[in-house]
């Protein structure tokens, strides 16, 4: 739930791990996530009933107790990290027969914008810049109505391929054997006789390039239209 030295305040750290567990501590780690969730949203409400004052709140927090302030600090451990306070504690619904691990190192998001959004958002860098002027340049020749697509890529993840000893029954009412779920922290696996299922052992560390195969039906160009921006062009 802490910041370490030197943390970039936008990234969370993973503890990855897998718990084979009874239905006392699957229900402990389902009470645990409802706390996480009424905690995310009491700070939501804090946003937006007094942005001013939430910085000044979290300054503040590590030093309602001396003592307890300079042993946190000692540490490294002196800044609460909400992201990591908040995140859920994965858990399978039901007893699984194997978990498959696997780095996810291809994710990213896609944003639709249009051209005069681009054109806005350049507008907001140096002008005088010639790269900026020549994607204004760029952008100008497209038509007004155009869609473009800006790419942010996202980190590396852990994803969890679950596959369950009997089919589950969706809230759909379809019945599923299988699922993948992204994981940051220890998977919770309901077994009676707490005992693991087969597990892979995954690398340490996600692959420097891309293992998956790239799709064949991709709609957006490979090269950057307005590379200020991450902005692409579809096909």
């Amino acid at each position: 739930m802490w910041y370490q030295d030197g943390q970039d305040g936008r990234v969370t750290r993973p503890y990855l791990g897998v718990v084979a567990a009874g239905p006392q501590v699957i229900q402990a780690v389902g009470a645990l996530n409802l706390a996480k969730e009424h905690l995310a949203g009491l700070f939501a409400e804090l946003r937006e009933a007094y942005p001013d004052q939430l910085a000044e709140l979290k300054a503040i927090l590590p030093f309602r107790h001396p003592g307890l302030n300079q042993h946190l600090k000692g540490d490294g451990l002196a800044r609460l990290h909400l992201k990591q306070c908040w995140r859920r504690v994965p858990v399978a619904e039901a007893a699984v027969a194997r978990v498959r691990f696997a780095w996810y190192s291809s994710g990213r998001s896609i944003q639709r914008v249009s051209v005069p959004e681009c054109e806005a958002m350049l507008m907001k860098l140096d002008t005088e810049a010639d790269h900026v002027r020549l994607q204004l340049r760029l952008l100008a020749g497209l038509p007004s109505d155009e869609i473009l697509a800006r790419i942010q890529p996202q980190a590396p993840l852990m994803r969890a391929n679950l596959f369950y000893r009997e089919p589950v029954l969706r809230e759909d009412g379809e019945l599923r054997t299988r699922r993948a779920m992204n994981v940051s922290l220890p998977l919770f696996l309901p077994h009676d006789d707490l005992r693991l299922p087969a597990l892979n052992q995954p690398s340490p560390t996600p692959p420097a390039q891309r293992t998956r195969a790239r799709r064949g039906d991709v709609r957006i160009e490979d090269t950057p239209f307005l590379k200020s921006l991450r902005v692409h062009r579809y096909r």
